[in-house]
């Protein structure tokens, strides 16, 4: 007897991967999701392959990742998909001290951050 299997948390027609531990704030890395949010994923791809942020690249290859997954392992029409979703999360922060005058120490704070994205099967308005 193993282990029964976890019920699927998102719905058919949807697919997600996910980012762990990239090195930027939350904050500088969702100003790029939300660029995204909402749009057709070829349409996003392209916003994300012209963004002048450095983020930007990371998360281009998450989206691909979601694709491919909704494409490989729940066999959905590429075409038809939407970024439903795509939310930032507060990873952990490093702790670093910089040297400042008369022997004083200056905090350093380097953030970490999650990212997800989810992407959904739309039907074509005719």
């Amino acid at each position: 007897m193993g282990k029964q299997k976890n019920e699927r948390a998102l719905k058919d027609n949807e697919a997600k991967a996910v980012l762990r531990m990239v090195r930027t704030s939350p904050q500088k890395l969702n100003l790029v999701a939300a660029q995204i949010r909402g749009k057709k994923v070829d349409k996003a791809l392209a916003v994300l392959e012209f963004s002048r942020k450095r983020i930007s690249e990371s998360v281009k290859k998450t989206l691909e990742s979601a694709i491919a997954n909704a494409e490989n392992n729940h066999g959905l029409d590429t075409d038809s998909l939407v970024v439903a979703e795509a939310f930032v999360g507060k990873a952990l922060v490093m702790k670093r001290f910089h040297a400042r005058a008369r022997g004083r120490g200056a905090r350093i704070e380097k953030p970490f951050s999650h990212l997800t994205i989810v992407v959904r099967e739309v039907e074509e308005a005719v």
